[in-house]
């Protein structure tokens, strides 16, 4: 063994005899402050039996961690030998103040080597170190470096922490396989304590922050944060009132992905979240923004919050936003809105007169180009129609081209919330909506959608299709369309589940006084399909098969 006043004795070797002088003979000889050399003698007995297995099972050990955490282990001995002398004088040369400051600087420093020595003995990493193979695969590297990365970041001084953050930003930002695998090895935790650690700098919390919303930006991490529950909540909300404009757009990123949950979103409205995120969408970066109206957005499809929302203006202040900001900030706007005006004509009415519908006819139009966003923007003029009177405005400024044009396109969720709108429209816009959404060829798009692979697609078709049809033009155009009846008559079948059969059932009323559709609807089956109807008590299905002859034309065309 190296004599340990040599210059190259290994740190433990050094410590260990630094802590033998100490523990045996040194603290029991002091005069002063007997109480703190008490306690200091409780840690210091810990860092020896920490110390002691750490030389009989890594002998050899070279990992940069253990050789940093001793050396610095080394240097707070030295300080204790040199403090514990200074405690056996009859008189404190430094005085009684400094003295005792000095002591509880010691004491600090002795509780973080033993916790960070008890962290680094669990971690694994010395005896991956040890046993490290040859060649690893990819996924074993970022395993191993994962592991590496998560001890550096609870072990050692502020400064080599913040190292380490930087160093697992950027492993997280090459891919979402390795946020996955950060994850797992339970990154998160160590994420959520580090926000509550109360030496870090605000740069060290924003950076922390940072890596918390990489992680929420993974689909299958997002409930691992979530179960981290209100304390990383509490801290993302705090970076909302007091971090920078990157630490607010971080914050604000992972309060996505923890705004689906609804006792999130409750803990968000009570803790002052609304009126925080709402004032991001007025002056925020323009990411931040975006990803401020998005968490609004998530809050808005709980019924209980939609108050909170209505109380802050938050109508105004998302109009503004869609008026003038990013496109996702003004798509996320235009969501948060529709959900927030659903159930509520004063406040459909509010969006109309503080220019919403020029900023919709803007959005749709520049969507438009890309199908970016239509969703949103379909959904909101579906919303709006449901009030008459801002049906017939809607009318005038031209969205039945605009719907036509939705219609037609190749996005399934788009077209499904545009038969929607087409429904709303056609039901509170009355005869006038009506005959100009057939005269802009709405009906031959719809009928398309009747055959359409999805239950929902078909179902809006027919729920549109059985309003417009009410207008008699309406009725002229379907029926030259071949498909048209055979596919509403398909619809009927009860082995089609999830679809109202009272949609398929009201349109065929509307034709079934044509002899030429009501010829088409029997050889179609719809004499075998109504009378099941019927059975299951379905409304309007009694009135439609008697009007389809009942029993007498049952007997020459009704098929198995």
């Amino acid at each position: 063994m190296k004599d340990s006043s040599s210059p190259d004795a290994d740190p433990i070797t050094v410590s260990l005899n630094s802590l033998s002088s100490l523990l045996d003979h040194e603290i029991p000889t002091v005069h002063h402050f007997k109480g703190k050399w008490s306690l200091a003698r409780v840690k210091l007995t810990l860092l020896q039996t920490h110390l002691t297995d750490f030389s009989t099972d890594f002998p050899n050990s070279s990992h940069p961690l253990s050789l940093d955490l001793f050396l610095s282990i080394s240097h707070t001995l030295h300080d204790a030998v040199s403090l514990v002398h200074h405690s056996q004088s009859l008189n404190l040369q430094n005085g009684k103040l400094k003295t005792q400051n000095d002591l509880d600087s010691l004491l600090s420093k002795l509780h973080c080597h033993v916790t960070d020595c008890d962290i680094l003995f669990r971690s694994g990493v010395l005896n991956e170190n040890q046993n490290a193979a040859v060649s690893t695969s990819r996924n074993e590297t970022v395993r191993s470096e994962s592991r590496n990365l998560i001890t550096r970041l609870q072990i050692g001084s502020p400064e080599s922490r913040t190292s380490a953050m930087d160093s697992l930003l950027t492993l997280l930002n090459e891919d979402d396989k390795n946020v996955t695998i950060a994850v797992a090895q339970g990154i998160v935790p160590v994420l959520v304590r580090l926000l509550d650690y109360s030496p870090s700098s605000s740069e060290m919390k924003e950076k922390t922050v940072a890596a918390v919303s990489r992680v929420s930006s993974v689909d299958s991490s997002k409930n691992v944060l979530i179960a981290e529950g209100l304390l990383l909540l509490n801290h993302l909300l705090r970076v909302l009132d007091s971090g920078t404009g990157f630490g607010i757009e971080k914050a604000c990123i992972a309060l996505q992905a923890l705004s689906f949950s609804k006792e999130n979103a409750r803990a968000i409205g009570s803790r002052g979240g609304i009126s925080s995120l709402l004032e991001i969408c007025q002056a925020g970066t323009p990411g931040s923004q975006a990803s401020a109206a998005g968490v609004l957005r998530n809050l808005a499809a709980f019924e209980e919050i939609l108050e909170n929302l209505v109380e802050e203006n938050a109508v105004v202040v998302l109009l503004g936003l869609a008026s003038s900001g990013t496109s996702l900030a003004q798509e996320n706007a235009i969501g948060c809105l529709s959900s927030l005006i659903s159930e509520t004509e004063s406040l459909r009415v509010l969006v109309v007169e503080e220019g919403g519908i020029e900023i919709l006819k803007n959005f749709w139009d520049s969507a438009g180009l890309t199908n970016k966003g239509l969703e949103v923007a379909v959904e909101i003029l579906r919303v709006l129609a449901l009030s008459a009177p801002i049906a017939e405005v809607l009318v005038s400024e031209g969205f039945v081209a605009r719907l036509v044009g939705v219609l037609n396109c190749g996005v399934l969720a788009v077209r499904i919330v545009a038969g929607r709108a087409v429904y709303a429209l056609g039901l509170s816009g009355g005869t006038k909506a009506r005959k100009e959404m057939g005269e802009c060829g709405c009906i031959v798009p719809l009928i398309k959608m009747l055959d359409g692979k999805a239950v929902e697609e078909k179902e809006v078709a027919v729920m549109a299709l059985s309003v417009l049809l009410s207008h008699t033009a309406n009725r002229r155009v379907f029926r030259k369309d071949e498909k048209g009846v055979v596919s509403v008559v398909q619809l009927l079948n009860p082995s089609l589940q999830g679809l109202d059969k009272k949609y398929p059932v009201s349109l065929l009323a509307l034709l079934v006084h044509s002899k030429s559709c009501r010829k088409q609807m029997v050889a179609a089956g719809a004499c075998v399909h109504t009378q099941k109807l019927v059975e299951m008590d379905i409304e309007g299905s009694k009135k439609l098969l008697e009007s389809l002859g009942r029993g007498k034309i049952w007997g020459v065309f009704a098929r198995p």
